[in-house]
């Protein structure tokens, strides 16, 4: 079993920011190589350690939100821990374990709320995101309101219904065939429109 710092050793420091949202078959077969044993076990249950202090419950957020990305990319599998992830992530943020973190990393406890097709969520990560990352929350913003404006739209990300079996409705099809998150994160940079940031709650 893989254990908390050989997750954050690999993600934080032998990979790059631009290693995180790669899509690369190398890299991905390699996550899963290193780390599907350890994920393994978290869907049985086996890693409630980790989540007893911050760095462990950054681990555990990784390996739950970020790992199945790549281990099942284009797969409803990739979505499988979501639930394990955002109540990590929430429980932490509860207790200001992300504070303890510093950014970049620290965008990791929030990225389950960005990933969940919930509303209310959804607008906790953009706050969050504004308040809790000073020095790399800009770059960050565009991304967490474009998710928002996605779930804002359609209650669901369209551009997972092949991987999860879900039939998309005409107004998806439109949204997907028009350039679907790529569209709308162009459109919201080049808006910045960051009092919407501020007024979420």
């Amino acid at each position: 079993m893989g254990t908390p710092d050989e997750v954050l050793a690999f993600w934080l420091d032998e990979c790059t920011p631009a290693d995180w949202y790669k899509s690369d078959p190398v890299f991905d077969a390699k996550i899963k190589d290193k780390f599907g044993p350890t994920w393994k076990q978290a869907t049985e249950g086996a890693l409630g350690l980790w989540l007893t202090y911050p760095s462990g419950t950054l681990a555990y957020i990784i390996l739950t939100d970020q790992f199945p990305r790549n281990m099942f990319r284009d797969q409803g599998r990739a979505f499988e821990t979501d639930d394990l992830a955002r109540a990590a992530a929430k429980m932490a943020i509860e207790r200001h374990w992300d504070m303890k973190i510093d950014e970049p990393a620290r965008q990791f406890f929030y990225l389950p709320l960005m990933h969940a097709e919930n509303l209310c969520d959804q607008d906790r990560a953009v706050r969050l995101i504004h308040t809790r990352m000073p020095q790399s929350g800009a770059a960050n913003a565009p991304h967490a309101q474009a998710h928002r404006q996605i779930i804002r739209d359609f209650g669901r990300f369209p551009y997972r219904n092949a991987a999860l079996g879900r039939r998309s409705t005409e107004a998806e099809q439109e949204f997907l065939a028009s350039g679907g998150y790529g569209g709308v994160f162009k459109s919201i940079q080049n808006t910045e429109n960051l009092s919407d940031i501020v007024e979420a709650d």
